[in-house]
């Protein structure tokens, strides 16, 4: 017990001497890079104290000090040394220093001397020089102009970023791309987002705080993915704090013609929708889940056990109106590093690092008017105006939670590194419209009538990502080993989606399967499992020649299911149904009865259509190598070979059937099989330290997704509009889907300045063979279908041009202004199929010309960001005026009858306040205001000598976000 006391007191000592002490911590940038710089010569001095280490496979170095001044010299090879004075450490606090860019030697030997104050820029002009020396062409943002601007999550700060375009507030394009061509990445393997079928990731569910940088590159390497062709995104998160990390944030915001109102419309809530989960009260019963064989009186089953059946669905089938709610929004962040050898005894310097967040999003959103349009061409040759063959439009909520968690830790020595990252994404999104329809009998293939529709949709979905990954530096031998291996389970459920339309006749309100059509239900079901590793080697061959070769490879699989139940009536139905939804399951209307005798009729076939299993197998290689040609002149050549299989399991419709003559059915078929090899050469002309002159010619590739080869029907029941997989086949159609074959050509000038200024321009052209777009099926005109198809071959061309640069060029006084732009224009133009040429010639108006040409679907021809903002660092003030519109763009192709449709520009300006508060500044006050001009978000069928006509539309309005945070 005596020695158990004397322990815990000399412990007790030991804990009280050493949290007495401080630190200092920075990061060595190699200039001639901007990469890391491994085992830089870091030596201290001052308070009669003289220490000395080596920088880290991440360039990072670590001192435990007593209170007090000291000095750094940091030195290497082929460097000018650099000097950074007057460093102050106090107890238990991190002193980080500057970010310190060695200088690559010149002739006479000098020193650099870094300001030990001049931290506010330090990681911005780090990616800066990172960008400048790098052998890609890549923009990005550093975590210190995410803090200095205010930005709370990943989407805030990559719209900052050249050629970036938010759509949706959530998914980043790059160069005005669509999603097909854009792709998103987190340390460098893929992420699924919530969305399975978008290549991009949902950016708003990444915390700041736990971001090392964000970048996006803008040409292709054979060690990066191939199947992208605007831009690859990736996030990289921070495993080693430089400080101890606790933040607290959360805000609120206000939309007038949103929130506080009594008309936000509902279906049935569960007690679990504040987490974005189902509760299970929008379940399919058991019995429907599992079997066709449901009970209906033309089945044989008793009228109990229709009765039953019935009664096991939820009864809600109308919205009702409610009092919608602010905006609200919850995160909290920490993280640190420890050191595990305080005592400085060990030679592999051993540190723990870790970081954790969690955050909590609510929003409802209501907008009183949308509308959704179906238009035609009109047959009439000289008639130029277009029909419109439908028009829904009426009120529509929607109510989103997202819940995220991040946990990651990492242990590191000097030359080595292993980490583990897991998210959790849990996301529930709820809909509830009231709507009028109104369908026109002049248009060909409608029906013409007039109905009411109640509409209830619930979609939750839930992303469980891991990646374990390691790096090692063979220090002396020249080589590095970067692996990583990353799972995740997705799953995207779309529980009892709920339609009831009341037919509207003159004296007469009834369901009319012909019109209106009968209520009806829909339960959607998907889960899929990735796994994708790499293995990365680098060797360093000489002073000119750097290697790099690697293996990856990727398998997902997914199982999808639709299960489809109408409303069915056992004899006559009332001839005046009141025009309340929720009164139609009552039990008097339910078989058996008097009238109505309501049961439910299965509206699945017995193997199902919609029902499919798919897999893909994805392996690559790559060897490149990157030299000096001159001492002014770098190339990166390289290889990368892929062996891509897709297979798939399902049936069409008249397999489904029982046409098994004229019917499809695959078991685990491959219907995707490529052997791709993918060259890359880069070059980089240095004009002067400050300016590069960069040349890449690439290839890559766009592939399909699982929907669209395969056989699913999937509806969206707001709009009644039908997505049909490519495997289908139709006249003018064979069902065989190819991805798409790119070439990619760029050449970009780049001026840099102080700091993270700089002026850029870029030229690029891409050449498509079989691009892959969203094509209107001709054939189905009583319903509105669309289709992936390849069509014909395309190509564009673009400009870019980024500006980034402090006003003090103009005034001294506006040295804090600085203003930032990038515009980008591109024009594209495709060759269509004579299929389609033949079709368009078919609707040809008097005095319009059908070209074989036109642009391409995906494509914006313009995307303009800029924003002027004020920083004052010493009064922690930021302020921001930011604006950005996309240019319109052809999103469905038309075919025949049917005009193409375009999104309008929606033109998007924004401001932002962010005030420091406090002496330490450990409080943050932000204010944000969206859609100033009050834009709408509008999409529009258009043709030769015709008024635009409403695709779909809706007015967000204007918004105030207030959000206060707190930092340790």
């Amino acid at each position: 017990m005596k020695n158990l006391f004397f322990t815990t007191i000399l412990l007790l000592v030991f804990h009280v001497a050493f949290a007495q002490n401080g630190k200092i911590r920075g990061k060595v940038i190699d200039g001639n890079t901007g990469k890391p710089a491994v085992s830089a010569t870091v030596k201290l001095s001052g308070n009669s104290t003289n220490l000395g280490m080596n920088s880290d496979l991440d360039g990072n170095f670590t001192f435990n000090l007593k209170a007090g001044t000291y000095s750094l010299n940091i030195s290497l090879v082929g460097f000018e040394d650099a000097i950074i004075s007057n460093i102050n450490v106090t107890s238990n606090n991190v002193t980080v220093v500057p970010d310190i860019i060695l200088t690559p030697a010149s002739n006479q030997l000098k020193e650099v001397v870094v300001a030990s104050n001049r931290t506010q820029r330090t990681s911005e002009e780090a990616i800066t020089t990172l960008k400048r020396k790098s052998v890609i062409m890549f923009d990005g943002i550093s975590s210190a102009k995410m803090k200095l601007i205010g930005d709370g999550t990943a989407v805030e700060a990559a719209k900052r970023v050249t050629g970036v375009s938010i759509e949706g507030g959530k998914y980043v394009y790059v160069r005005g791309l669509g999603d097909r061509y854009s792709k998103s990445t987190m340390n460098g393997l893929d992420l699924p987002g919530l969305d399975p079928d978008r290549n991009s990731l949902q950016m708003d569910i990444f915390p700041t705080a736990l971001i090392d940088n964000i970048t996006v590159a803008k040409n292709f390497l054979p060690n990066m993915p191939a199947d992208f062709a605007g831009g690859l995104l990736n996030i990289e998160t921070n495993d080693f704090p430089t400080k101890k990390i606790f933040n607290v944030s959360t805000s609120m915001g206000y939309n007038p013609s949103m929130h506080f109102k009594n008309n936000f419309l509902t279906g049935n809530t569960g007690s679990r929708d504040w987490l974005g989960m189902d509760d299970g009260s929008r379940a399919l019963p058991t019995i429907a889940r599992n079997s066709n064989n449901i009970p209906t009186p033309v089945s044989g089953a008793s009228s109990t056990e229709v009765n039953n059946f019935v009664k096991s669905f939820n009864p809600t089938l109308g919205v009702t109106p409610q009092n919608s709610l602010a905006d609200f929004s919850f995160g909290i962040s920490i993280g640190d590093q420890i050191d595990l050898d305080r005592n400085g005894k060990s030679k592999r310097n051993p540190k723990f690092g870790y970081v954790a967040a969690l955050s909590y999003r609510f929003d409802q959103r209501l907008y009183e008017r949308v509308q959704y349009g179906e238009s035609q061409k009109n047959v009439d040759i000289n008639q130029s105006q277009m029909v419109v063959a439908n028009n829904i439009e009426g009120g529509l909520s929607e109510q989103n939670v997202l819940l995220g968690a991040l946990v990651g830790v990492a242990y590191k020595t000097n030359f080595s590194k292993i980490k583990f990252n897991l998210i959790k994404l849990q996301s529930g999104e709820s809909r509830a419209g009231k709507f009028d329809i109104f369908n026109n009998s002049d248009g060909v293939g409608q029906s013409g009538y007039i109905a009411q529709s109640d509409n209830i949709e619930y979609s939750e979905r839930s992303v469980t990502n891991m990646q374990l990954s390691g790096s090692h530096v063979l220090n002396g031998k020249g080589w590095k080993i970067d692996w990583a291996i990353g799972n995740t389970l997705s799953t995207s459920d779309d529980p009892d989606i709920r339609k009831t339309a009341f037919t509207i006749d003159p004296g007469r309100t009834y369901f009319n399967a012909g019109a209106g059509g009968n209520p009806s239900r829909i339960w959607r079901y998907l889960d899929e499992v990735n796994l994708s590793y790499k293995v990365d080697f680098e060797k360093k061959m000489g002073s000119k020649h750097l290697i790099k070769f690697g293996a990856l490879g990727l398998r997902k699989e997914r199982n999808y299911d639709i299960k489809i139940f109408n409303v069915q009536f056992f004899g006559a139905q009332q001839q005046n149904w009141p025009l309340i939804a929720n009164n139609v399951l009552l039990s008097q209307n339910i078989y058996p009865a008097t009238i109505n005798n309501i049961y439910y009729q299965s509206g699945n076939s017995n193997p199902n259509s919609n029902q499919y299993n798919s897999k893909v197998n994805s392996y690559a290689g790559y060897l490149m190598d990157e030299f000096n040609v001159t001492d002014n002149l770098k190339s990166i050549i390289g290889l990368r070979v892929e062996k891509y299989e897709q297979f798939h399991t399902g049936r069409d419709q008249r397999f489904a059937s029982g046409n098994i003559i004229d019917g499809k059915n695959l078991d685990n078929a491959k219907v995707l099989d490529k052997f791709n090899l993918f060259p890359s050469l880069n070059l980089i002309q240095k004009i002067d330290q400050k300016t590069n002159l960069r040349f890449s010619y690439s290839k890559t590739t766009a592939r399909p997704s699982f929907k669209e080869l395969s056989f699913a029907q999937i509806l969206d029941p707001l709009s009644n509009r039908i997505f049909n997989g490519s495997l289908f086949p139709y006249a003018e159609w064979d069902g065989n889907l190819v991805p798409t074959m790119i070439d990619n050509l760029d050449l970009r000038w780049e001026k840099y300045f102080k700091g993270a200024e700089l002026i850029s321009l870029s030229l690029f052209y891409k050449s498509f063979k079989d691009p892959i777009e969203l094509v209107r099926i001709p054939q189905q005109q009583t319903s509105t279908e669309y289709q992936p198809r390849n069509v014909g071959n395309g190509n564009l061309f673009g400009v870019e041009f980024e500006f980034n640069k402090s006003l003090d060029f103009v005034s001294d006084k506006l040295e804090k202004f600085v203003f930032s732009s990038n515009f980008t224009y591109v024009y594209s133009r495709i060759k269509i199929s004579d299929v389609e040429f033949n079709a368009r010639k078919a609707y040809e108006k008097r005095g319009e010309e059908v070209k074989n040409t036109r642009e391409m679907a995906g494509q914006s021809p313009y995307l303009i960001n800029t924003g002027l903002t004020y920083l004052d660092t010493d009064k922690g003030l930021n302020i921001g005026l930011f604006y950005n519109v996309k240019g319109p763009t052809l999103t469905i192709v038309g075919s025949g009858l049917f005009p193409d449709v375009f999104s309008v520009p929606y033109d998007n300006l924004s401001f932002s306040f962010n005030q420091a508060l406090g002496k330490k500044k450990k409080m943050n006050l932000n204010l944000r205001l969206d859609n100033i001009l009050n834009d709408q978000i509008e999409f529009v069928y258009k043709a030769y000598g015709a008024q635009d006509q409403v695709f779909s539309k809706m007015l967000p309005r204007q918004s105030f976000n207030v959000g206060f945070s707190y930092k340790l």
